[in-house]
């Protein structure tokens, strides 16, 4: 069997038979102990978490070889290496006695005297009325486990974990994958968008008592039935706002001024010589200057986009059944009250809300053809907002000029199988929007530093960005059992009551909805679908004409 290497994201397995690499392996060393401490504190474990199949490849040395002392590090020609001084140690077991002792009589210690026979009996007395007392002998508790379920690289949040807690990661993309002392000892967990959580999922943990998302959408969780078995979910709201917003806005530039399809072109080796050659590889390119965009959910990203889609010439229009009035007077935008509105007037429309059961394919046969006649789409916030396969009707039709997305119904995209596969002027990228060196680092310790206030301190009043706090209340949330800390059902109910309801305006004639207002939250809450129901689903007497 071949042997994969235990450094923290280095995919290295032993080479097979016919191949050429002359990577080899090396053992975690037993002893001395503080070479053990510096191996262990270099490849992110802990005496908890070891295992004694673990193997290190010979590319973490310098020069491809261990040498007496060496620690492995990530890469040695960048790294500086790590070497441990082991000539004044044994490794006989008697670690720190030195080896260089001198044997002149003078410089040996006097022995220590023997004890007398009656101060013998008194320490026997003393240690058996000392076992007699179980209720004054103190145990140390054991840390806390913390997984991170669908990831390997521990390696920013091991710094700001390890004194509180111990930290393992599963690499899972089920729960069927992860490993049973995970399942039973867990109290906190963090994972990314890869792996679900559903409630069937959720009650295989017997300790998990705080989930946070590493990043900002949450829907991959079943934060109602988490928070009905006591667990608190958490997220990043802040989480690559600037990112997402920029790439926002890069597709649709891409869409516009047909970047993208221009490039590919030459990359695929055809000449455009003179201006009817370009009018024919660019037919369908636009000028931005004066376009209305319609904006989806203004959220912090939807904000980000609006105001940097202004700067390049942009009307844009907003709708947001959640957002209180008067925002749209502070940023200089123009609100419209119904989704049909927003459809109806924009030259391409861009989503930025999240994800729940009510506005699933939000965006689907009915509501694209409110849409302007080639108009452009752009969705960078959850794939299932979209119906896929009306979108590729619509792009082969060409209701729909150009469409680009970052996320999908099913991810990993692959063309294989997808409605989208044929559809022309479509522009795919693998739910990356959200990523910058800056900000994967900046969501990963906001996403420890989380999990570090759930162990130390009073849940769930230490979380900051709790977004099932109204399950925990009705969940039996009294006593955590990470830190003992409590709080009464009264203060709870008080800290944590949802704000009166707000009733969005309708058209006229319609009945007033009624709708949770969710406000405060980072990303705008998901546009409930009974509102576009009641004001496009349901017929209407007006016959609405749409543009040429």
């Amino acid at each position: 069997m071949p042997t994969t290497c235990g450094f923290p994201n280095c995919k290295f397995r032993s080479r097979y038979k016919g191949t050429e690499d002359p990577r080899h392996f090396y053992r975690v060393p037993k002893r001395p102990s503080i070479l053990r401490e510096k191996w262990l504190e270099a490849i992110g474990r802990t005496e908890e978490t070891i295992v004694g199949q673990l193997r290190i490849c010979s590319c973490h040395f310098p020069g491809g070889e261990k040498k007496e002392g060496d620690v492995p590090v990530p890469d040695p020609e960048v790294d500086p290496p790590i070497k441990v001084d082991l000539s004044g140690i044994t490794t006989n077991g008697n670690s720190g006695v030195r080896n260089n002792r001198c044997h002149t009589d003078k410089s040996r210690k006097a022995k220590r005297p023997r004890m007398s026979v009656d101060k013998i009996e008194a320490i026997r007395h003393s240690a058996a009325a000392a076992a007699a007392m179980p209720s004054q002998k103190t145990t140390a508790s054991p840390r806390p486990l913390v997984a991170l379920l669908d990831g390997r690289d521990c390696s920013v949040e091991m710094p700001i974990l390890k004194d509180v807690a111990t930290v393992a990661f599963c690499d899972a993309q089920s729960t069927q994958e992860i490993h049973e002392k995970v399942l039973a000892e867990a109290v906190g967990a963090m994972l990314y968008h890869s792996i679900t959580l559903a409630k069937e999922d959720l009650e295989k943990f017997h300790a998990l008592r705080v989930i946070v998302r590493i990043g900002s959408g949450y829907d991959n969780v079943d934060i109602k039935a988490a928070g009905e078995l006591g667990i608190a979910v958490c997220n990043v709201p802040v989480h690559g706002v600037e990112e997402t917003a920029d790439s926002t806005m890069s597709l649709i530039l891409n869409v516009y001024r047909r970047t993208h399809w221009m490039a590919e072109m030459v990359k695929g080796g055809k000449k455009l010589v003179g201006a009817e050659q370009i009018r024919e590889a660019g037919q369908g390119a636009m000028r931005i200057r004066g376009e209305t965009l319609g904006v989806i959910g203004l959220g912090r990203v939807g904000t980000a986009v609006a105001l940097r889609a202004k700067a390049f010439g942009f009307k844009v229009i907003f709708y947001d059944p959640y957002l209180s009035d008067g925002m749209e007077k502070s940023l200089g935008l123009t609100r419209v009250y119904t989704l049909q509105d927003l459809l109806f007037q924009s030259d391409c429309v861009t989503l930025h809300c999240s994800l729940n059961d009510h506005n699933h394919h939000l965006i689907n046969e009915f509501t694209i053809k409110q849409m302007r006649q080639g108009a452009f789409l752009i969705n960078t916030a959850r794939g299932g907002l979209i119906d896929e396969t009306a979108l590729a009707q619509a792009l082969k039709e060409g209701r729909i000029r150009a469409a680009a997305l970052d996320v999908h119904e099913n991810e990993p995209y692959t063309p294989t199988g997808s409605p989208l596969s044929d559809a022309p002027n479509l522009i795919c990228t693998p739910h990356s929007a959200w990523y910058s060196d800056q900000s994967s680092l900046e969501v990963r310790e906001s996403a420890a530093g989380e999990i570090r206030r759930a162990i130390t301190g009073r849940m769930p009043q230490v979380l900051r960005n709790c977004v099932n706090k109204e399950y925990l209340v009705g969940g039996g949330w009294g006593e955590p059992e990470l830190n003992g800390g409590s709080m009464t059902a009264a203060a709870a109910a008080f800290r944590y009551a949802a704000p009166p309801p707000m009733v969005v305006p309708q058209p006229a004639g319609g009945q007033p909805l009624v709708l949770e207002n969710h406000g405060g939250s980072g990303v705008s809450q998901a546009l409930n679908t009974s509102v576009a129901e009641s004001m496009i689903v349901q017929p209407s007497p007006v016959k609405v004409e749409q543009d040429p």
